[in-house]
């Protein structure tokens, strides 16, 4: 959850499953750009509630501007993942669909993928 407000009100429903404090917002807030002429590789992806699937807006995609601008490189296209409530658990098309990404994220690290 992105935001402080967000966090808070799920606490409130007893729905969140980690510190209310520090979301990504606050983590990117406070993340150096890279030292060294060659910047690291990122990913970003989030979750949604699947009864919710048209909602604007991905804090992965957020996320990934943010990082570009602080100067680290892409290594994907961001990615959205449902969970079937706030707490999850994620479907199990989602599931595979996660795996299939993250053995493309890796493809891509080892060189044996084109980069985006």
């Amino acid at each position: 959850m992105s935001r402080l407000s967000t966090r808070q009100e799920a606490v409130k429903q007893g729905d969140l499953v980690m510190p209310v404090e520090v979301g990504i917002r606050e983590w990117l807030a406070v993340l150096k750009p890279p030292a060294g002429a060659k910047a690291p590789r990122v990913a970003t992806f989030d979750t949604r509630i699947a009864r919710v699937r048209r909602l604007p807006g991905s804090a992965a995609r957020s996320a990934a501007k943010l990082l570009r601008r602080l100067g680290y490189r892409p290594l994907s296209t961001s990615d959205s993942f449902f969970v079937h409530e706030t707490t999850g658990p994620i479907e199990a098309a989602e599931l595979e669909r996660a795996r299939s990404w993250g053995a493309e994220l890796g493809r891509l690290l080892t060189g044996t993928a084109k980069a985006a």
